[in-house]
């Protein structure tokens, strides 16, 4: 009894990039999410088609762009939308990389620039990528003094979930998605849903897939590789705290052993006060 009753409370995290991913299948769910970042009712988006996730290389030696979720937009706009489970130390140039990628995508050689519509790319992280308190930041091509608009043809999104739980914000439609997208379990997601009709819907989806017995697995063995390569990157980052101690270490002793031969003190008494072998004490010495 109890085990059912747990099967019956599982569901899927959409911070996980595979339920992520899983979600903008459905029409509804991307409909209200582009209609919060957008700001235009979702009602108004109409005729979107999820394209292909594969961008096309020009060259053999260039890298393919692999998307998240790629949409365009009624008018001909492209967008972009990513979760990032994971810090990632170049994030600005990833997303300027497929940002660039799908603009020049659009057109073959030959075809006239005219054809080139809006790129949008929207990034939703499960990091901190700025310092400032603001969650949610857009970025355009703008002039450095007057701020007049060079094109606006690019145009960047960042949700940053973690800075949800350090600040308050103003409620509005976006700041509630972004809630949604950082849930960490049911009962958060059903007060969502609440509020908002398409997160209600995103709700439906998600139990949906939750339900799915292979999706599930697809999922599990996606967050299991998520806590790995967390888990590998604090070692990393404590290995790399102790190596760096371990080299101050080292290069205070060295300092001292210098200091120590200006002072005509004995090799022996250098190694035994400094740490370092007489080896290395005779080499500093010859030096």
């Amino acid at each position: 009894m109890c085990k059912k009753t747990k099967e019956q409370k599982f569901i899927m995290l959409p911070s996980v990039d595979f339920c992520f991913q899983e979600l903008m299948e459905d029409e509804e769910v991307r409909r209200g999410f582009i209609g919060a970042f957008l700001r235009i009712p979702p009602e108004e988006i109409l005729d979107m088609e999820l394209l292909p996730k594969k961008l096309r290389k020009k060259y053999k030696e260039e890298k393919y762009g692999i998307l998240d979720v790629r949409v365009r937009l009624r008018e001909g706009e492209q967008l972009n939308i990513e979760m990032q489970s994971i810090a990632y130390d170049y994030w600005q140039e990833r997303s300027l990389f497929y940002l660039g990628k799908m603009y020049v995508d659009q057109i073959h050689e030959g075809e006239d620039y005219d054809k080139l519509k809006k790129c949008i790319h929207v990034g939703i992280l499960d990091f901190t990528l700025f310092e400032h308190e603001r969650y949610y930041s857009c970025f355009h091509i703008w002039e450095d003094t007057i701020r007049d608009m060079y094109s606006d043809k690019f145009e960047i999104h960042v949700l940053e979930l973690p800075k949800l739980a350090k600040y308050e914000y103003p409620q509005t439609e976006l700041l509630r998605w972004a809630q949604f997208f950082g849930v960490r379990s049911r009962e958060e997601i059903e007060v969502l849903a609440e509020k908002d009709e398409y997160i209600h819907k995103a709700y439906d989806k998600l139990e949906e897939i939750s339900a799915d017995e292979e999706k599930r697995l697809e999922y599990e063995e996606r967050q299991k590789a998520i806590r790995d390569h967390r888990h590998m990157l604090a070692s990393g980052r404590r290995e790399g705290l102790r190596e760096g101690l371990r080299e101050g270490k080292h290069e205070h002793a060295v300092e001292m052993a210098r200091k120590m031969l200006e002072d005509k003190l004995p090799i022996e008494k250098i190694a035994e006060y400094s740490g370092l072998s007489p080896e290395d004490v005779h080499r500093l010495e010859e030096q």
